[in-house]
């Protein structure tokens, strides 16, 4: 009998998603990959987005050859009846796609088997058991990451934790340099455009011409891998040249440094192009090599077994009616230079350079993410869902598992409590103490109310304030409201605000 066809989604590039030794297809089955516009249709995604999965899926079907059959269509629909797949018999297997429309989509179809998710280290059903042991609701990543650690055997000297301790986050929230306008380290890997790019280039040029989609940001030369390749180029020069300082500035932000020591994988790891496996047994390696510090390899052990993992586990366990969570009752609009990545129309510093970072090159790293970006969401009171929304289209590592536990859960409060144990928001001091950004900044991060105020700053105080009661039995959130009797200027405050409106800050 021949072996039946596997159709390989745009996130499931790398040969570990073809290894029948670990639930993959047949060696030998012929393949199949759906290019669908109707996905970049649907919502106005970053324009080095479009780009990069685009050139991510033909160069792998250029690498596949004659083994893969490559439908351009409309819809997947259109795709698989194209191929001759439109139902009937046990004739397509799939891995577990990343996303729950997706995998409501081949199942809902006859003729489509799914096989177990790849590209992860644990199986939801590992995940499950593991959930259910320890209260199933409120799951704290610190908990999960140690079982896990201890699971994969990852940085551990017998029973106990490599250095005798779990946790070097201590280490690991330096601010930058002084004086320092870059962090001294190698460049991270860059890879060299070729006809494919061109190609998909002037096929997203012709498309946004004749009106079938448009696009949000820039599309300059292409930063990130999208080969097996160019991703273990990626991973070997950032375990040689970078993974050493990563650590004790993983937190701290620098405005002509973007990328710091940040390894840029999170692309090729959700491209499917690497497996984070390798990426943190390359890093304990290094350790243990003498070749890198122990708070630098924990931390990125941490940030892929730990965080990564964690979110692609509550993506399924939380269900879908995460996505309509909304604790905080945010219900205000994204505003429009907002959504047009218009960072030329922002004031504040810290803001208008994180934002021109996402629209020139649709990436910035966490903090930036999460203290900047998502900071300024949660206080000025948006949905939470279109913030989600947002920073799926707009990021070139987002997908829907990714953004929507990150943006729900850890970075808007939406779910209350369940993911993380406080609202992630500060004044300018934070922004401040961990970055360039204020020095040359209009607003003064002291600043609460007056022509200098802080939008950041007078932002948290009114955050507080509109949530003064809830925030109020919090343990970690307590004292900052308490703090709000101490505040003469409130009142000014929160009308200066309020005259602020959206617009920009």
């Amino acid at each position: 009998m021949a072996p039946r066809t596997h159709w390989l989604f745009g996130d499931q590039l790398g040969p570990h998603f073809l290894d029948p030794r670990h639930g993959g297809p047949d060696a030998h089955a012929p393949l199949l990959m759906i290019e669908a516009r109707s996905v970049l249709r649907r919502r106005r995604f970053h324009r080095a987005k479009a780009h990069l999965v685009l050139s991510a899926m033909r160069h792998r079907a250029a690498e596949l050859g004659d083994r893969v059959r490559y439908v351009q269509a409309r819809t997947y629909t259109e795709g698989l009846a194209e191929a001759g797949f439109d139902g009937g018999g046990d004739r397509l297997t799939v891995c577990h796609p990343t996303s729950r429309a997706a995998l409501d989509f081949v199942t809902g179809r006859d003729g489509i088997d799914v096989l177990p998710a790849r590209g992860f280290l644990l199986a939801r059903e590992e995940f499950g058991a593991w959930a259910e042991d320890h209260g199933g609701d409120r799951l704290r990543m610190e908990g999960f990451y140690r079982w896990m650690r201890r699971e994969h055997e990852l940085l551990m000297d017998g029973d106990a934790p490599a250095g005798g301790t779990w946790n070097l986050d201590h280490d690991n929230r330096e601010p930058p340099p002084r004086g320092a306008k870059t962090l001294d380290v190698p460049a991270p890997y860059r890879p060299h455009e070729d006809e494919i790019d061109d190609e998909v280039r002037r096929d997203l040029d012709r498309w946004e011409r004749d009106g079938e989609v448009t696009f949000v940001g820039r599309d300059g030369p292409r930063r990130f891998p999208v080969t097996r390749r160019e991703a273990l180029a990626a991973l070997r020069r950032f375990v040689s040249h970078r993974l050493a300082d990563f650590g004790r500035y993983e937190d701290a932000m620098l405005a002509a440094d973007p990328v710091m020591s940040h390894s840029l994988l999170s692309v090729p790891l959700n491209l499917g192009l690497l497996d984070p496996a390798e990426c943190v047994e390359r890093a304990e390696q290094a350790w243990r090599a003498g070749e890198a510090p122990l708070n630098s390899v924990e931390g990125f052990v941490r940030q892929i077994a730990g965080w990564r993992e964690y979110v692609w586990q509550l993506y399924w366990h939380f269900g879908e009616e995460y996505r309509n969570r909304n604790a905080l009752r945010h219900r205000a609009p994204l505003p429009d230079w907002f959504l047009d990545l218009d960072a030329d129309a922002v004031t504040a510093n810290c803001l208008s350079t994180v934002l021109a970072q996402v629209r020139d090159t649709g990436w910035t790293h966490h903090i930036p993410r999460l203290m900047v970006l998502g900071s300024r969401a949660l206080q000025d009171g948006w949905d939470p869902a279109a913030v989600t929304d947002w920073f799926h289209r707009c990021f070139v590592d987002g997908y829907d598992w990714v953004m929507l536990p990150n943006v729900v859960g850890m970075s808007q409060y939406a779910d209350g409590g369940r993911m993380t144990t406080k609202p992630y928001t500060s004044g300018g001091a934070y922004i401040n103490k961990m970055s360039d950004l204020c020095k040359p900044c209009a607003y003064r991060p002291t600043d609460r109310t007056g022509e200098h105020a802080c939008p950041y700053t007078a932002g948290y105080w009114a955050f507080l304030h509109r949530h003064r009661e809830s925030l109020s039995s919090n343990h970690r959130m307590a004292r900052a409201v308490k703090g709000l009797d101490r505040l003469k200027d409130l009142d000014g405050l929160l009308e200066e605000i309020a005259e602020r409106g959206d617009g920009a800050p």
